[in-house]
């Protein structure tokens, strides 16, 4: 029996080892063949070494087994896409490849995905008709091959095609009449600036007219009914040919008519002209692009709720989003353009969405606002804050700056900010953050700004419990750093309001000793639970700094600290050396205040201390972290 246990034991423990060394050796071979046989820019690094899920833009199902997603947007990549490369994915549920420059036709065994559910391949310069490999790949539910030069006319095998719920073909050149594409799924549909005539199918009445601007050929509902467009007169009998009847000589006012109105159509034909140009031109500048949508509802005929961020008026036509230090992200501004979004938070320096991109990658997008700097000055300022790396940084991935906009790209961090943690709603249902996480938060956050000041030397700014964001292992990583120097010298101040140290007010610039000191008050909201930046505290309404040292003269430390803690039985010794570490940090004198090193290395040694106790409450990733 004894024997029996440990051969299960053993196997168990071999079938986990093969789980986690798993490797998707044949999708590896299809994309290193793919890599060297199709010319690219040197944005692409792949270690052939080193597993294929590990390498950028490329994702593996949970168990590592097979490639499922491949990304790799804007990255240069040029020419035909060789047979027997991506065609061998034939696990693949996601491919993009937008934005680059690849040509010709798809190849045939693109028809062995049949997996695929997404599929984007627009903005690029492929040909020939639509691709046949496409239309049976029942599985899909969006493809986007607009922006190409694809031609011919469009299948109606694409009603094949039933789960789909999007469809772009826009900015193309496909011909002929349109297909009768009814499926019931497709939410979002564009045949836009093509060559298509006739009749548009009574399926696709449903869409908008923007859907199928551009065809001047097209009529029918939403567009004009084909009814009304006047057909083309028989062309006139020449004068040598007899026709058998005796010629009629017209009136004097019958030519003034025709002439009359002869003249009326070519100024209406003109004036249709005219529209159309400009509403093309116009197009060209905003191709189709839903605003980014927040909270939306899809119920029919329910009230709406949604809101735009607003990027609807953007200068597409000579700017785009800029990724930072050379990096590859499986998006681009028109997945900004089209995600759904959600309203994180409104800030000192702007508002933070959450934007949910059609293949389900979910980016903070922060929209700035009073920037006062010019174009050069801000894209110099931003690359050199692209350049930071740090696990304690929330790394800055791309930006965008228009005349009237300026956006900022970064990871979206599942576990929400610190404060609204520390501060959500205090109910029974509510799990705290127990004295062990705290050490840690306040630890990484050190960190994070120590290799902010001494291997990037920028200053933060803008220290406080909102731009402390975290992972579901309670890993703590700074937002918004660096940003002061694209405002106005009158805004820093109110922008760090409750967490400024004192000298800003004058100076009204801050330095890595004023990030000092707002860590300090950042440290005292951890111990006390109490937000500086929304109240004066205690009875004489002094800020937390001045109140936690009323309270200290007056020998009631433990009364400074939050009763969370107090509750379950935290470690009042360990509680007091972070609270010195802290009022060390808030002292008025800047030259009084520890180097971030130093604090640093305190608070590591508290750490090592406070992970000997088991917590007897912590955090929950689950619990819901929203203000």
């Amino acid at each position: 029996m004894a024997f029996h246990c440990w051969f299960v034991f053993l196997l168990l423990v071999s079938l986990c080892n093969n789980r986690v060394e798993s490797e998707p050796t044949q999708d590896k071979q299809a994309l290193l063949l793919f890599l060297s046989k199709i010319p690219h820019e040197n944005r692409i690094v792949w270690n052939a070494s080193d597993s294929a899920c590990n390498w950028v833009g490329v994702g593996c199902d949970r168990s590592r087994s097979f490639v499922y997603s491949l990304r790799l947007p804007g990255v240069g990549l040029i020419g035909q896409i060789p047979n027997g490369t991506i065609g061998n994915l034939t696990r693949l549920r996601i491919l993009s490849l937008r934005s680059n420059r690849l040509s010709g036709v798809l190849p045939p065994d693109f028809s062995n995905l049949m997996l695929l559910h997404s599929l984007f391949l627009q903005n690029n310069l492929f040909s020939g008709g639509f691709p046949e490999s496409l239309t049976g790949l029942t599985r899909l539910t969006r493809l986007d091959i607009s922006s190409n030069r694809f031609t011919g006319e469009i299948p109606s095998s694409v009603g094949n095609l039933t789960r789909l719920t999007g469809l772009f073909l826009q900015s193309n050149g496909f011909s002929g009449t349109l297909p009768s594409i009814n499926i019931s799924s497709l939410q979002n549909f564009n045949v836009s600036y093509n060559n298509l005539n006739g009749s548009i199918p009574e399926p696709l009445e449903r869409f908008q007219a923007s859907s199928f601007a551009g065809n001047v050929g097209l009529c029918g509902k939403p567009l004009t009914p084909c009814s009304s467009i006047t057909p083309s007169p028989a062309p006139e009998n020449p004068s040598n040919v007899p026709t058998g009847k005796p010629s009629k000589k017209l009136s004097k006012a019958a030519i003034i008519g025709i002439s009359v109105g002869g003249g009326a159509a070519l100024l209406l034909l003109f004036a249709l002209i005219l529209f159309f140009c400009f509403r093309g031109r116009a197009r060209g500048q905003q191709p189709a692009k839903p605003p980014v949508a927040v909270a939306t509802s899809a119920v029919p005929g329910a009230a709406s709720t949604s809101s735009e961020i607003g990027l609807g008026g953007l200068e597409l036509e000579r700017n785009k989003l800029v990724f930072l230090d050379g990096a590859v992200y499986g998006f681009d501004l028109e997945d900004l353009l089209r995600a759904s979004a959600e309203v994180l938070g409104k800030g000192s320096v702007g508002t933070s969405y959450k934007a949910v991109l059609d293949e389900g990658t979910t980016v903070v997008v922060k929209r700035l606002k009073d920037v006062a700097v010019s174009k050069k000055d801000f894209e110099q300022q931003v690359r050199l804050l692209g350049k930071i790396k740090h696990e304690n940084v929330v790394p800055l991935r791309a930006f965008y700056y228009a005349k009237d906009e300026k956006l900022l790209v970064s990871d979206f961090m599942e576990a929400g900010s610190l404060s609204a943690i520390l501060h959500g709603s205090r109910g029974s249902g509510r799990t705290l953050l127990s004295w062990e996480q705290r050490v840690k938060i306040a630890l990484c956050t050190a960190r994070g700004l120590a290799h902010l000041h001494h291997s990037a030397a920028v200053v933060h700014g803008n220290i406080k419990s909102s731009n402390i964001l975290l992972r579901p292992n309670l890993d703590a990583c700074i937002s918004d750093y660096g940003l002061h120097p694209l405002f106005a010298p009158s805004a820093p101040p109110s922008r760090v309001a409750g967490y400024r140290a004192p000298e800003v007010l004058e100076t009204r610039k801050p330095t890595s000793k004023s990030d000092v000191y707002s860590y300090g008050v950042l440290l005292l909201e951890l111990l006390t639970g109490k937000p500086p930046n929304q109240a004066l505290v205690g009875d004489d309404g002094l800020d937390l700094p001045r109140w936690v040292q009323s309270v200290v003269r007056e020998e009631w430390t433990a009364e400074v600290f939050d009763a969370e803690l107090v509750k379950y039985g935290s470690s009042e010794e360990e509680m007091v050396q972070l609270l010195q570490v802290a009022m060390a940090c808030v002292s008025t004198v800047p030259d009084q205040r520890p180097p971030i090193e130093q604090v640093v290395s305190e608070i590591e040694e508290l750490h090592e201390k406070s992970k000997l106790e088991s917590p007897k409450a912590g955090f929950d990733p689950q619990t819901p972290t929203s203000d």
